[in-house]
């Protein structure tokens, strides 16, 4: 269980970080998200992957640390916060500038070469 939840943070930490690197906007939010997402799923691991535990405490020997659960929630909450700004930020990027390229050149600019 635990190779395959750290193949999956791995995967999706490439994957953000590839999407990270391209040239348009689009691409670079949702390498973000997916970034966040891996980010999220390490600090749920840090609490330990028990399968036979209760989240509260006092229903078993040995309960699920309530800490990390909180971080990830909290952590959920910010990142939908940034995605939504960034999309917000890319349309109006892109309905200013005329391209969606983070380098912030102007359709006429990039052209020119």
């Amino acid at each position: 269980m635990e190779a395959l939840f750290s193949l999956v943070v791995g995967v999706l930490t490439a994957s953000g970080a590839f999407l990270l690197l391209r040239g348009r906007t689009f691409p670079v939010i949702v390498g973000l998200a997916l970034l966040s997402y891996a980010v999220n799923l390490f600090l749920f691991s840090m609490g330990g992957l028990n399968t036979d535990a209760a989240a509260v405490i006092g229903d078993s020997i040995a309960p699920s640390d309530p800490l990390p659960q909180a971080l990830v929630l909290t952590a959920i909450v910010i990142g939908f916060a940034m995605t939504a700004f960034l999309v917000i930020l890319a349309v109006r990027a892109r309905s200013e500038l005329g391209s969606d390229h983070v380098d912030g050149k102007t359709g006429e600019e990039r052209g020119k070469g």
